[in-house]
């Protein structure tokens, strides 16, 4: 069976390491998202209570200094 073409420009946007470590933010980020809403969906919980704000805030923290990471390694690989 054939791949389709964007196969092919995936695979090349992830040969990269740090292209792949943005990619798996990105999912990780995308991941969270959708179960907050779903739980926010299925429970009667309030979204504004500390728990679910200092999870957001905690979450939201973490992917940033992930993100800048990233982006500190990439430019010491350019020096």
């Amino acid at each position: 069976m054939p791949q389709p073409p964007i196969w092919d420009s995936l695979w090349g946007f992830l040969e990269n390491d740090t292209n792949f470590y943005y990619a798996i933010g990105f999912l990780t980020i995308t991941i969270f998202v959708v179960a907050f809403v779903a739980v926010s969906l299925i429970s009667s919980v309030d979204l504004t209570q500390g728990g679910f704000l200092g999870i957001v805030v905690g979450f939201s923290m973490f992917m940033l200094v992930f993100f800048v990471s990233i982006f500190a390694q990439r430019l010491e690989n350019e020096e």
